[in-house]
Protein backbone atom coordinates (compact mmCIF):
# COMPACT_ATOMS: atom_id res chain seq x y z
CA UNK A 1 0.00 0.00 0.00
CA UNK A 2 1.19 3.09 -0.75
CA UNK A 3 0.83 5.64 2.11
CA UNK A 4 2.83 8.86 0.68
CA UNK A 5 0.80 12.17 0.49
CA UNK A 6 -0.42 12.66 -2.76
CA UNK A 7 1.48 15.81 -3.99
CA UNK A 8 -1.53 18.27 -3.96
CA UNK A 9 -2.20 20.27 -8.00
CA UNK A 10 -1.58 23.76 -7.59
CA UNK A 11 -5.23 25.06 -8.97
CA UNK A 12 -4.72 26.18 -12.54
CA UNK A 13 -7.34 29.27 -14.65
CA UNK A 14 -7.90 28.95 -17.84
CA UNK A 15 -7.86 32.78 -19.33
CA UNK A 16 -7.81 31.74 -22.90
CA UNK A 17 -11.46 31.25 -23.13
CA UNK A 18 -12.03 34.32 -20.47
CA UNK A 19 -10.25 36.05 -23.27
CA UNK A 20 -12.72 34.59 -25.86
CA UNK A 21 -15.74 35.51 -24.06
CA UNK A 22 -14.99 38.94 -23.16
CA UNK A 23 -13.95 39.60 -27.10
CA UNK A 24 -17.21 37.98 -27.86
CA UNK A 25 -19.19 40.81 -25.77
CA UNK A 26 -16.92 43.29 -26.76
CA UNK A 27 -17.44 42.87 -30.57
CA UNK A 28 -21.29 42.62 -30.11
CA UNK A 29 -21.68 46.05 -28.05
CA UNK A 30 -19.16 47.43 -31.56
CA UNK A 31 -21.67 45.93 -33.61
CA UNK A 32 -25.04 46.58 -32.47
CA UNK A 33 -24.02 49.87 -30.94
CA UNK A 34 -25.38 53.11 -32.64
CA UNK A 35 -22.83 55.72 -33.99
CA UNK A 36 -23.33 59.89 -33.69
CA UNK A 37 -22.01 62.11 -36.11
CA UNK A 38 -20.75 64.70 -33.73
CA UNK A 39 -19.69 67.33 -36.41
CA UNK A 40 -22.73 69.49 -37.67
CA UNK A 41 -23.23 69.08 -41.60
CA UNK A 42 -21.90 72.02 -43.91
CA UNK A 43 -24.78 74.28 -44.16
CA UNK A 44 -25.58 75.38 -47.97
CA UNK A 45 -24.95 79.33 -47.69
CA UNK A 46 -27.18 81.93 -50.16
CA UNK A 47 -24.83 80.95 -52.83
CA UNK A 48 -25.76 80.20 -56.41
CA UNK A 49 -24.60 77.74 -58.49
CA UNK A 50 -22.16 78.49 -61.33
CA UNK A 51 -22.55 77.24 -64.90
CA UNK A 52 -19.93 76.81 -66.68
CA UNK A 53 -21.15 75.43 -70.51
CA UNK A 54 -18.87 74.39 -73.31
CA UNK A 55 -20.25 75.04 -76.84
CA UNK A 56 -19.35 72.60 -79.91
CA UNK A 57 -17.37 75.02 -81.54
CA UNK A 58 -15.09 75.30 -78.02
CA UNK A 59 -16.64 78.53 -76.30
CA UNK A 60 -17.44 79.08 -73.43
CA UNK A 61 -21.17 80.64 -71.65
CA UNK A 62 -21.02 81.41 -67.62
CA UNK A 63 -24.16 81.03 -66.11
CA UNK A 64 -26.02 81.33 -69.60
CA UNK A 65 -23.83 84.63 -70.85
CA UNK A 66 -21.38 84.37 -73.61
CA UNK A 67 -18.07 84.94 -73.86
CA UNK A 68 -16.59 87.32 -75.89
CA UNK A 69 -13.51 84.91 -76.63
CA UNK A 70 -12.85 81.17 -75.90
CA UNK A 71 -9.37 81.93 -73.84
CA UNK A 72 -8.76 81.16 -70.78
CA UNK A 73 -8.09 84.60 -68.75
CA UNK A 74 -11.36 85.63 -70.07
CA UNK A 75 -12.85 82.56 -68.75
CA UNK A 76 -11.11 83.28 -65.68
CA UNK A 77 -12.05 86.70 -65.05
CA UNK A 78 -16.07 85.64 -65.56
CA UNK A 79 -15.81 83.51 -62.83
CA UNK A 80 -13.89 85.71 -60.55
CA UNK A 81 -16.63 87.97 -60.97
CA UNK A 82 -19.40 85.57 -59.84
CA UNK A 83 -17.27 83.47 -57.50
CA UNK A 84 -16.97 84.50 -53.42
CA UNK A 85 -13.83 84.71 -51.62
CA UNK A 86 -14.33 81.79 -50.21
CA UNK A 87 -14.73 79.33 -53.28
CA UNK A 88 -17.35 77.49 -51.89
CA UNK A 89 -19.85 77.52 -54.89
CA UNK A 90 -20.75 74.48 -56.74
CA UNK A 91 -19.59 75.00 -60.31
CA UNK A 92 -20.74 72.56 -63.44
CA UNK A 93 -18.99 72.43 -66.15
CA UNK A 94 -21.78 71.64 -69.11
CA UNK A 95 -20.14 70.32 -72.07
CA UNK A 96 -21.55 69.72 -75.05
CA UNK A 97 -21.11 65.95 -76.71
CA UNK A 98 -18.94 67.48 -79.46
CA UNK A 99 -17.09 70.09 -77.87
CA UNK A 100 -13.54 69.37 -77.99
CA UNK A 101 -11.39 67.22 -75.32
CA UNK A 102 -9.17 70.38 -75.31
CA UNK A 103 -11.70 73.21 -74.43
CA UNK A 104 -13.42 70.93 -71.47
CA UNK A 105 -9.59 70.35 -69.70
CA UNK A 106 -8.86 73.98 -70.06
CA UNK A 107 -12.47 74.98 -68.17
CA UNK A 108 -11.35 72.24 -65.73
CA UNK A 109 -7.77 73.78 -65.26
CA UNK A 110 -9.25 77.00 -64.74
CA UNK A 111 -11.80 76.03 -62.13
CA UNK A 112 -9.35 73.58 -60.42
CA UNK A 113 -6.56 76.55 -59.97
CA UNK A 114 -9.21 79.35 -58.72
CA UNK A 115 -9.63 76.71 -55.56
CA UNK A 116 -13.29 75.82 -56.44
CA UNK A 117 -14.27 72.65 -53.93
CA UNK A 118 -17.14 71.47 -56.25
CA UNK A 119 -16.60 70.70 -59.73
CA UNK A 120 -19.75 68.94 -61.27
CA UNK A 121 -19.85 67.89 -64.63
CA UNK A 122 -22.89 67.36 -67.22
CA UNK A 123 -22.66 66.40 -70.86
CA UNK A 124 -25.37 67.97 -73.63
CA UNK A 125 -25.79 66.02 -76.84
CA UNK A 126 -27.25 68.32 -79.37
CA UNK A 127 -29.48 67.94 -82.18
CA UNK A 128 -27.35 66.43 -85.29
CA UNK A 129 -27.59 68.28 -88.52
CA UNK A 130 -30.44 67.50 -91.06
CA UNK A 131 -29.80 63.81 -92.27
CA UNK A 132 -28.56 62.48 -89.20
CA UNK A 133 -24.73 64.03 -88.94
CA UNK A 134 -22.57 61.59 -87.69
CA UNK A 135 -24.78 58.11 -87.44
CA UNK A 136 -26.49 59.44 -84.63
CA UNK A 137 -30.54 60.08 -84.72
CA UNK A 138 -31.56 63.65 -83.65
CA UNK A 139 -31.87 64.13 -80.21
CA UNK A 140 -32.95 67.02 -77.58
CA UNK A 141 -30.52 68.83 -75.81
CA UNK A 142 -30.28 66.24 -72.55
CA UNK A 143 -28.21 66.79 -69.71
CA UNK A 144 -27.12 64.26 -68.28
CA UNK A 145 -26.49 63.51 -64.25
CA UNK A 146 -23.80 65.71 -62.83
CA UNK A 147 -21.20 63.71 -61.28
CA UNK A 148 -19.13 65.64 -58.45
CA UNK A 149 -15.31 65.62 -58.88
CA UNK A 150 -12.80 66.46 -56.43
CA UNK A 151 -10.10 69.10 -56.88
CA UNK A 152 -7.44 70.32 -54.98
CA UNK A 153 -7.38 74.07 -54.72
CA UNK A 154 -4.68 75.48 -56.34
CA UNK A 155 -2.85 79.03 -55.83
CA UNK A 156 -5.16 82.20 -55.93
Amino acid sequence: MNLRPRRAEEPEINLISLIDVVLMIVIFFMVSSTFIEETAPLARGETQPIVVTVTQGGGYRVNERELVNASAETLRAALLRLASAERAEPVTVRADGRATHQSVVTAMDVIGRLGFREINIATVTTPAAPGGGAGRPPAAPAPAAAAPVAVAPGPR
